[in-house]
């Protein structure tokens, strides 16, 4: 496989992007910089629109006969899903992942990406601004982060120790078998998945399945032997469009997570 743009070049990319236009913003918008997409508290701000269309534009010239799914493109154009879930290779743009927590000042926001080749994730980048946190995987050729490679993961053998956090706010507390209550996740993909693969939890429990949100993080998760799959037993992937997914520290974790839930 030949890459036209190689991987520290799209990792400088994604933070050149942020500091002209994220960053600059952070805690300095404006109202009028903020607006919702389709539904209230669904919220996009004009760093989401312009760090997208960058590197969407940087991409294509790329790759010219890439299919390029971004979170606010896809917002303006669903039908965009179909074209990337058929295609041989594709982009996906996440331009602020954590769009309430930038709103609100939170410095728990990132910008990713995925690359995918027939279905499968090859490349991923995840870029955290304010932590100065950069996290990229290959597949097959484990993950880092700040150039230092991750090791791979151990959860333990005693649930009663492991830690899973969910996205979804209804389900804090509540109790899984014998594990420990569900946490709230830190609320941005771009923290969430790094917070696993880093052992600072056990397991993700998330209902939000889109590809731009998921399939850069579970590269990096699968590079260090962890399993994200659907509540069901699939295995996640680009192409998949599962009800629930699962983001575990490994088999075991995910074995168990799908009995209890």
């Amino acid at each position: 496989m030949t890459s036209t743009l190689g991987t520290d070049r799209v990792l400088r990319l994604l933070q050149e992007v942020a500091d002209a236009v994220i960053t600059p913003r952070f805690r300095s918008l404006d109202e009028d910089e903020i607006s919702s997409k389709t539904h209230p508290g669904d919220l996009v701000t004009v760093a989401d629109r312009e760090a997208e269309v960058i590197i969407t534009r940087e991409l294509a010239a790329a790759y010219p006969h890439a299919v390029i799914l971004g979170e606010e493109a896809f917002a303006d154009d669903a039908s965009s899903m179909a074209g990337f879930r058929r295609a041989e290779h594709a982009f996906t743009v996440d331009p602020v992942d954590g769009t309430r927590n930038f709103v609100h000042g939170s410095p728990d926001h990132a910008v990713m990406v995925a690359e995918t080749r027939a279905g499968q994730t090859v490349r991923a980048w995840i870029w955290q601004p304010q932590h100065e946190l950069a996290y990229v995987a290959e597949v097959g050729a484990g993950a880092t982060r700040n150039g230092e490679a991750l090791a791979v993961l151990d959860p333990g053998s005693d649930p009663s120790r492991w830690r899973v956090r969910t996205s979804a706010r209804r389900r804090v507390g509540e109790q899984v078998g014998p594990l420990a209550p569900l946490e709230l996740s830190w609320v941005s993909c771009g923290i969430d998945y790094p917070k696993l693969a880093e052992g600072e939890c056990e397991g993700l429990l998330y209902h939000g399945t889109r590809p731009w949100d998921h399939v850069p993080g579970s590269l990096l998760v699968g590079e260090l032997g962890g399993v994200v799959g659907s509540d069901e037993g699939e295995p996640y992937g680009p192409r998949s469009d599962p009800r629930r997914i699962l983001a575990t520290a490994g088999p075991g974790v995910y074995d168990r997570l799908r009995r209890e839930l």
